[in-house]
């Protein structure tokens, strides 16, 4: 792991920006919940885009090995930080089966999004291109 402190702040705000934005446009929850549904991806491939382009930017080896763990760190984050929000009695009183239809499955788009940079930015360092 190149850095764990990186990797665990770029993983709070991976989980903070999309928080944010859902705050903000909770309304088309009830109002608009396809429009909201479509939003809160877009939000955390943003989110995890941009942090992975930052946190590569350091990596110099192993760049697969990289993006597999900081992807599986960054999705456990996550999870662990929606738990008491979402289930354990927290605001949004979801059950389980609701939680992971609703929101786990997204965030799988994280460990997809920095193992295929881990491969792009390793394949780019081996052919020099």
């Amino acid at each position: 792991m190149t850095s764990i402190k990186r990797a665990l702040l770029f993983g709070l705000l991976i989980w903070l920006i999309p928080f944010a934005v859902a705050f903000v446009i909770f309304p088309l929850r009830e109002s608009s919940r396809p429009l909201f549904e479509s939003i809160m991806p877009v939000a955390i491939a943003v989110a995890t885009v941009m942090f992975g382009v930052l946190y590569f930017r350091r990596v110099t080896r192993q760049h697969l090995r990289e993006g597999i763990l900081i992807g599986l760190i960054w999705l456990v984050m996550c999870l662990l930080i929606d738990m008491p929000l979402m289930l354990l009695g927290g605001p949004m009183q979801m059950t389980l089966s609701e939680y992971i239809s609703d929101i786990g499955v997204t965030y799988l788009m994280i460990p997809v999004i920095t193992i295929g940079m881990g491969a792009v930015v390793g394949q780019r360092e081996r052919t020099g291109t």
